[in-house]
């Protein structure tokens, strides 16, 4: 089947070509109808539609129609499409919709009669919060763009559809506010999104591969989000949303690092409290960054700059470890990311238990053997709770992976090395970009002005205006 295949006059022939290119599945349907004295056929795929659908608004109305009239003014459905194209027709019963061919017609009408068998709308788990709304994303697109229009009542909220992937044909859309949005990183997005040629994408995490700047560097250039509450307010600072049919997360761009330790509590709180609650997670991605690191500088170079009573408690405890203190980072740091995987693959029961076992008994048992020392489980736990403060788990992620370069540099050179490793780390944010947007904006390049809220600079605009 080519794109230049066209559908014939006779009906035979359009179904047996209709039926050879989805080879003839179990559940292709055929149900033979007569409307105006002419014979014709309605196909759709079983397992895709809504048969009640299909009883009520398509072979009711046909079979009772008196009217000598066309089918289009017969059916029951809000859309539908008439269409020449064998491959459109093929497409479109491939996404939920029915074909009706007819003898003499040398077209296809096309209704969409998808089965609706998505999740209900629910809070999301991965993001919780305090005070702000409880709703979030589902797999389903149009609902996801209900969630978001319900919050921003925009005349100018613009939707861009792309079917991406020839064997999967997933849908996607971007949203985003035409007078706010800022076009130069748009259309960066619109480049990208029509040079994707790909046989598969299933996911969000698959497509933010495909489109981001760097995707070898672990820091993420879009962002990912259930809350429509978090991507309704990208959108009225200029963002740009990306959905995909099938995925409740969807993408955000272009994004900058301190958009990732943002949370929707932030504006549901005073200023003050919001603004040292996303200081204390700024500060928490440095320590996930350089404790361990530093910790191994000061055992093993740098012991002169702790008071002498500290120093010698914690000579006491390393005097019997027989490891050396970057191998028992490293290894501490690999058993956190065992329990952390263990926990999220078992159900929530089996989970806490292995939460328990791994925090308590193997932490207390290797302790008492002698591998590791009690400061340095007071280090790893520090660690990974800094890690955990990120709203966004892959940022915490790419965090504690960041830990381990910057822990050998510390073993090799002492504070320098880790001055070093974090000089390379900060070169990259400062070339890193997202849509040809900076990625340390509002701090490099420095911009005062930025660090508040656009949103918040377009309320005291209005209200100036409405002063004047």
């Amino acid at each position: 089947m080519s794109s230049s295949d066209k559908l014939s006059t006779i009906m035979k022939e359009n179904i047996e070509a209709i039926k050879a290119a989805v080879y003839e599945a179990e559940d292709f349907k055929i149900r033979d109808l007569t409307f105006l004295n002419t014979p014709c056929q309605l196909i759709y795929i079983d397992s895709l539609v809504d048969k009640n659908l299909i009883e009520r608004n398509i072979i009711e109305p046909l079979l009772n129609s008196q009217a000598e009239t066309i089918p289009e003014t017969v059916i029951n459905s809000a859309e539908y499409s008439r269409t020449s194209d064998l491959e459109s027709t093929v497409k479109s019963l491939l996404q939920g919709s029915c074909a009706l061919v007819a003898e003499d017609d040398p077209t296809a009408l096309l209704i969409p009669v998808g089965a609706d068998n998505e999740r209900a709308i629910q809070e999301p788990q991965n993001e919780h919060t305090i005070t702000g709304a409880h709703d979030g994303f589902t797999e389903n697109m149009n609902k996801n763009i209900f969630l978001l229009r319900k919050r921003v009542k925009d005349p100018s909220f613009q939707i861009k559809s792309y079917t991406l992937g020839s064997k999967t044909n997933t849908k996607a859309s971007i949203v985003y506010i035409e007078e706010l949005v800022e076009h130069d990183p748009l259309n960066v997005l619109f480049q990208r999104m029509d040079s994707i040629d790909v046989g598969e994408i299933q996911s969000t995490g698959e497509l933010e591969e495909l489109i981001e700047d760097n995707r070898y560097s672990l820091f993420p250039q879009l962002l990912t989000t259930e809350r429509p509450d978090r991507a309704s307010s990208y959108l009225l600072e200029g963002k740009s949303i990306i959905i995909v049919d099938g995925n409740p997360n969807v993408l955000i761009s272009p994004i900058d690092f301190f958009s990732f330790y943002q949370s929707p509590d932030d504006y549901n709180s005073r200023w003050l409290i919001g603004s040292f609650f996303r200081l204390i997670r700024i500060f928490s991605f440095l320590v996930a960054l350089c404790l361990p690191a530093i910790y191994i500088a000061v055992v093993s170079f740098h012991s002169e700059v702790l008071p002498l009573w500290i120093l010698y408690a914690i000579r006491i405890q390393i005097a019997y470890v027989p490891l050396p203190p970057l191998f028992e980072a490293m290894a501490m740091q690999l058993v956190l990311e065992l329990l952390k995987e263990a926990a999220i693959r078992l159900p929530s029961p089996i989970a806490q238990t292995i939460g328990i076992v791994g925090g308590l008994v193997i932490g207390t048992a290797i302790v008492e053997a002698g591998f590791v020392s009690n400061t340095m489980i007071v280090v790893i736990a520090l660690t990974a709770i800094a890690s955990f403060v990120a709203p966004v788990n892959e940022m915490g992620t790419g965090a504690r992976i960041m830990a381990f370069p910057i822990m050998l540099a510390a073993n090799t050179f002492g504070f320098l090395g880790i001055v070093l490793a974090l000089t390379v780390v900060l070169i990259h944010l400062c070339r890193l970009e997202s849509f040809g947007k900076p990625y340390l904006q509002p701090v490099a390049p420095l911009h005062l002005r930025g660090l508040k809220d656009s949103i918040i600079k377009t309320k005291k605009k209005n209200h100036s205006l409405k002063q004047t």
